[in-house]
């Protein structure tokens, strides 16, 4: 299997006051790598080699690997390195400082198709004032990703440990653990709808004592009218 050549991108900043300004971020565009890769940074060549893929899961089996010229120096003992699943990322030191970019990344001119500019990172040069680093944090992160260590008031579910898929999680167990979710702080316990059976008809059981109090008002008031009507009748006779 012939190697072949990983998509590279990059993109510059310079400072001609501040040298620990002027770098180059180095972009590999190798996914799926087997181990641990083949790289060796001189002050005006980057070599790489690697194997990537699994067959046995079905990915795809691949080399990669280039030798690459750099259009000038750098300073090797400077570099930042950071590997994910889907790239290898390097920080470069330039190693004289300048108010402008280089010309191009390689030696030879142009550059090679497989080499191109990193917008998700580029600056103009008259824009780098302010600019955000685009890898800060970045090796934090990767150190964080080993798992998270339970998240707070929740004791009980004992670390997520990278989670990696939901698939194991038993939520009757987690349940139990967080009591029923009554002892979540500020629900103040789940109200038990099913429980109380009995009270749920009290209701019902007042209506006809509504009815009857009714009754005795309307027949109270049919009563009066008819006294009413004797006395009338009486007065009507005198």
């Amino acid at each position: 299997m012939a190697p072949i050549h990983p998509e590279i991108t990059y993109a510059e900043r310079c400072n001609a006051n501040e040298p620990e300004k002027n770098i180059i971020y180095f972009t590999i565009n190798a996914p799926d790598i087997n181990g641990e890769p083949k790289l060796e940074i001189k002050p005006t060549e980057i070599s790489f080699a690697a194997k990537a893929g699994d067959a046995s899961k079905g990915v795809p089996e691949k080399e990669y690997a280039f030798d690459l010229q750099l259009y000038d120096e750098i300073i090797p003992e400077e570099t930042k390195k950071v590997v994910t699943s889907r790239a290898i990322v390097l920080v470069l030191r330039k190693k004289t400082p300048k108010s402008e970019y280089w010309l191009r990344l390689t030696k030879e001119k142009p550059n090679r198709n497989w080499v191109k500019t990193d917008f998700s990172k580029w600056v103009d040069e008259d824009e780098q004032e302010g600019a955000e680093d685009p890898t800060a944090g970045m090796e934090d992160q990767m150190a964080g990703m080993g798992g998270m260590g339970g998240m707070p008031g929740m004791e009980g579910m004992g670390g997520m440990g990278g989670m990696g898929g939901m698939g194991g999680m038993d939520f009757s167990k987690m349940m139990e653990q967080m009591g029923g979710m009554g002892g979540m702080p500020g629900m103040g316990g789940m109200p038990d709808f099913g429980a109380g059976g009995d009270e749920g008809d009290s209701d019902d059981d007042q209506v006809p004592e509504e009815e009857e109090a009714i009754e005795e008002i309307s027949t109270a008031g049919a009563a009066a009218d008819k006294g009413k009507a004797k006395e009338s009748s009486l007065d009507d006779v005198e």
